[in-house]
């Protein structure tokens, strides 16, 4: 049988793809099974939804019930009310006590239950809250939702373990109302362990501030990037195992080019093993690393033009000083004259900008690109 490409991305994976964060998996581990309330920032593309997924799956053969939503999926407060509550009343529920379960638990606001089939025959669960209307049902129904984790706990004598992914969307729901209805529900249900995770880190890190419900509400991990030089020989590793060779500092020039970003790491590699796949070779080298990297460029060309054109000419200036410096010394007057930048203070509004945008983010000191080929595609076609 023919090996399979050893590189994940572009999807949530389990324990087998992970390089290194064994730290962050145990601690996360610990704390949700002790009742923690967890706050986990990290920036887009680190593998923040996968090493959640992970933890809950091992919670979850501890006899731990685990409920997953993800925040921003939801389009109102009412629509993510409707799907968390779901989530809760269904988890580990079997179909024919749903509904029983359902009146059980949820008695001031009366939800509407369905029982759908899917294209493959398999009936799935439905809930609503068609009559909410007003902010006043709204609350009233909020009020409950919150309050279910710990009902369940208690009902079913069991540890919950509920993961809010991409949480910092939950602020655009009725203003700061809902942040302070959370909080008041989770923190007397010491027998149900949160993880708030965000992947926006200024937004999460202003909703943890001193002015803010969540401040001081848990302890707080921010997810870093993978040691270099272990990420490196995971990937040359991946290759060996796969059956392929892997020419020296192959692994080091993929994390190097990618940023060190996982996401964009394990698609770089993920790319130049199927080039070589499909060129039917064994042995592969930076050659061949570089020319994958040029086919991606060449297949995304449109959508980083299309991106570059919907920036102002100070924000495409920032950016293309922002990639050839670096990300270092942007507001210096040596570096806005080398690179023909505005003034100081319209650089730093460019910046602000760029950073909303999720184009670029900031790491340490220094600005850095979110997206790896993006950067090289800003590199290598604008002036």
């Amino acid at each position: 049988m023919e090996p399979d490409n050893p590189f994940i991305y572009g999807e949530l994976v389990g324990a087998g793809a992970f390089a290194d964060r064994e730290g962050e998996r145990k601690r996360l581990t610990r704390d949700l099974a002790a009742g923690q309330k967890v706050f986990l920032i990290s920036p887009r593309r680190y593998g923040k939804s996968s090493l959640i997924r992970d933890v809950l799956r091992g919670l979850a053969r501890q006899k731990i019930l685990t409920v997953e939503v993800t925040v921003a999926a939801s389009s109102s407060y009412v629509g993510f009310l409707e799907s968390y509550a779901q989530a809760l009343i269904a988890a580990d529920t079997p179909a024919s006590r749903l509904r029983r379960w359902a009146g059980e638990l949820l008695q001031v606001v009366r939800p509407e239950l369905r029982f759908d089939t899917d294209a493959v025959g398999q009936s799935r669960f439905a809930l609503a809250f068609p009559s909410v209307r007003t902010t006043r049902d709204t609350a009233r129904l909020a009020t409950e939702v919150f309050a279910l984790p710990g009902r369940i706990a208690a009902a079913r004598k069991q540890r919950l373990a509920i993961a809010l992914d991409e949480f910092q969307a939950i602020a655009s729901f009725n203003g700061g109302s809902v942040e302070h209805a959370l909080r008041a529900a989770v923190q007397d249900q010491r027998a149900v362990g949160y993880v708030f995770a965000g992947s926006e880190p200024s937004l999460m890190e202003r909703m943890l501030g001193p002015r803010r419900p969540f401040y001081k509400a848990g302890p707080v991990m921010r997810l870093e990037k993978i040691n270099e030089a272990l990420f490196a020989d995971f990937l040359d590793g991946r290759f060996v195992a796969s059956g392929m060779r892997p020419e020296e500092g192959l692994g080091a020039a993929i994390v190097d080019l990618a940023a060190n970003v996982p996401y964009d790491v394990q698609r770089l590699a993920h790319e130049t093993w199927d080039d070589i796949k499909a060129a039917g070779r064994k042995t592969v080298g930076l050659a061949d690393l570089h020319a994958t990297l040029t086919r991606l460029l060449g297949e995304q060309h449109t959508i980083c033009e299309e991106s570059w054109l919907r920036l102002t000419l100070p924000q495409r200036a920032v950016l293309r000083a922002l990639v050839l410096e670096d990300g270092r010394e942007l507001l210096s007057a040596d570096v806005r004259m080398r690179h023909r930048l505005p003034g100081a203070s319209t650089v730093q509004a460019a910046l602000a900008a760029l950073v909303r945008q999720d184009i670029v983010m900031k790491e340490g000191g220094r600005y850095v690109a979110s997206d790896s080929l993006y950067r090289e595609w800003v590199a290598r076609q604008t002036f």
